[in-house]
């Protein structure tokens, strides 16, 4: 196999994950999310950029201000959901790169000074460290249950009302309960997903 990790690890992250449907009560600990944080913020982005925002959602208060803009069918599970995550971009995380480069001349001011260029590459490098954290969530033994079925304008307005963060994805985050999965869904072939030029 052309793999670095063993099965274990490959059946961990990839081979018999699944999106689960139901979680145990078990809460999710703050330091099991700052070492997935920790972990993930080293994976590849274009200039290291880091405009990826966890909002955690643990309080009954906070899950209920997010229910009313989730899906119905995702609402079940988010409000049983030890933990629910609310990933969104920074649209300004072009002000912390000087800090973190400061050998690169001209980024805060030069390639991120038109909005739409920092939304353009902030929603790409934050979507790239939103499959991270997945797997991040993954490998330290969680399931998560990614969600894009919510109405992104409530959650924005919900919980970024100064407009500097813009929700990308929710995900419910926990151990799996009891009849937590379907039966895995097909997925594309090599062949129908891959074309050599």
């Amino acid at each position: 196999m052309p793999f670095a990790l063993d099965d274990a690890a490959l059946d961990l992250l990839f081979r018999e994950a699944h999106t689960p449907k139901t979680f145990t009560g078990e809460p999710v600990g703050e330091d099991a999310i700052r070492a997935v944080y920790d972990l993930i913020k080293l994976a590849p982005t274009a200039f290291n950029q880091s405009p990826l925002r966890l909002t955690l959602l643990r309080s009954p208060e906070a899950r209920q201000r997010l229910l009313p803009h989730m899906s119905p069918g995702n609402q079940a599970k988010t409000a049983t959901a030890p933990m629910t995550v609310i990933l969104s971009v920074d649209l300004e995380f072009h002000r912390k790169l000087p800090t973190l480069f400061p050998a690169v001349p001209g980024l805060k001011d030069g390639a991120f000074a038109e909005p739409a260029a920092r939304e353009r590459s902030g929603g790409m490098n934050a979507t790239l460290q939103a499959g991270y954290f997945l797997l991040g969530l993954r490998a330290a033994g969680l399931a998560a249950g990614p969600m894009t079925g919510f109405d992104a304008e409530g959650i924005n307005k919900e919980f970024f009302g100064d407009g500097s963060q813009r929700v990308l994805l929710v995900v419910n985050a926990g151990k799996p309960g009891p009849d937590a999965y379907r039966p895995r869904g097909p997925r594309l072939s090599f062949e129908e997903a891959a074309v050599t030029l």
